[in-house]
């Protein structure tokens, strides 16, 4: 049994590391095509009608001619794609969600969607303990003073430093694979945690406005939906009690960013941390770039070895599946989740 796959991978989830893990999990003669995309080298966008992709539209239609399957991080299944690419039958994305999808294309050409959940649950939820200390402890401030030659004693003064996690309370926005995470981790540190998440129900599940107003430190961890879009707002942050610290390593439109360098200027927040933002890469003359008591880092959170190995074998086990005849796990269209490898009957 043959299959032809197109491994269309980047910098991070790369085509090496996809296409061993099809010859690893696929059962028969994997021929697989190699495109490789610019991110993160190219920061991804808007590609058609699809979100947070590699501009690449022409080379992946001419790599996906005769291809049934598709594995890749970022190129964009759009409608223009599909139009162009009938043998196409399966496109498996290696990220936590497909963004870089049009589903209601793909389900009426008949292509199922895969994704990989879980794959940087790990090193999201290590990274996000990580900016909580580092705004806490100023640790990205005090390196810089000291790289640049001055000792500040004043960082001992009382108002000057901030709590410790053990004791504290740590609200989690969210309470999915990371949150979860999250919350072994800070219970670790002998935290108190509380959860606003309206899909489980789980001891310390509390009402966003009561998590906001009872925790020294809240962390989001929510997926962008129309619901949580700004849920984050000036109101919210100002019922955060004073001297508490903010981290988002989930998705910029959860936040007022705004809101969020008012409450710092102000002291009403202790610090904050961010991974993401509301336009990435930040823009010159942002007010991120000079508000005080703040860390970030560029989208790098579920950045680790081990995510971009995960990915590549949670995509390549669903093409496995699909050889088989076996139902996908992770289908995001099950309208055409493949059972069996058909004609697409596409012209």
């Amino acid at each position: 049994m043959t299959i032809r796959v197109l491994a269309a991978g980047d910098h991070f989830v790369r085509n090496d590391l996809l296409i061993d893990a099809l010859r690893r999990e696929v059962p028969g003669e994997v021929l697989a095509g190699e495109l490789t995309l610019p991110w993160p080298v190219v920061p991804f966008g808007r590609v058609g009608e699809v979100d947070e992709a590699s501009d690449v539209e022409d080379e992946l239609i001419e790599a996906l001619q005769g291809v049934e399957a598709c594995v890749t991080q970022m190129a964009p299944l759009t409608r223009r794609v599909l139009d162009a690419c009938p043998d196409l039958r399966l496109f498996c994305v290696s990220r936590g969600g497909p963004v870089n999808a049009n589903l209601e294309a793909a389900t009426e050409a008949g292509v199922a969607v895969t994704f990989a959940p879980g794959r940087n649950a790990v090193a999201t939820a290590e990274h996000t303990l990580a900016m909580l200390l580092a705004a806490t402890r100023r640790i990205p401030r005090t390196h810089a003073d000291l790289a640049g030659g001055v000792w500040r004693g004043d960082y001992y003064i009382y108002d000057n430093v901030g709590p410790e996690l053990e004791g504290s309370t740590v609200g989690l926005v969210g309470y999915g694979a990371i949150g979860r995470r999250v919350a072994r981790m800070l219970q670790g540190f002998g935290a108190e945690v509380l959860v606003f998440d309206p899909y489980v129900d789980v001891p310390g599940r509390v009402e966003l406005d009561e998590l906001l107003r009872r925790s020294r430190f809240v962390s989001l961890h929510a997926r962008a939906t129309p619901e949580t879009i700004g849920m984050i707002d000036a109101g919210r942050i100002a019922a955060m009690p004073a001297g508490s610290v903010l981290v988002n390593c989930a998705r910029g439109s959860l936040l007022d960013y705004d809101a969020l360098c008012d409450a710092l200027d102000s002291g009403h927040l202790f610090g904050a941390a961010m991974d993401v933002f509301p336009e990435e890469p930040i823009p010159a003359g942002s007010r991120l770039l000079t508000t005080p008591n703040l860390v970030m880092t560029p989208h790098l959170a579920g950045a680790s070895k081990e995510t971009a190995a995960k990915a590549a074998s949670i995509v390549a086990a669903d093409v496995a599946r699909y050889v088989r005849g076996e139902p996908l796990l992770h289908c995001a269209n099950p309208a055409v989740s493949l059972s069996a490898r058909q004609p697409s009957g596409r012209a």
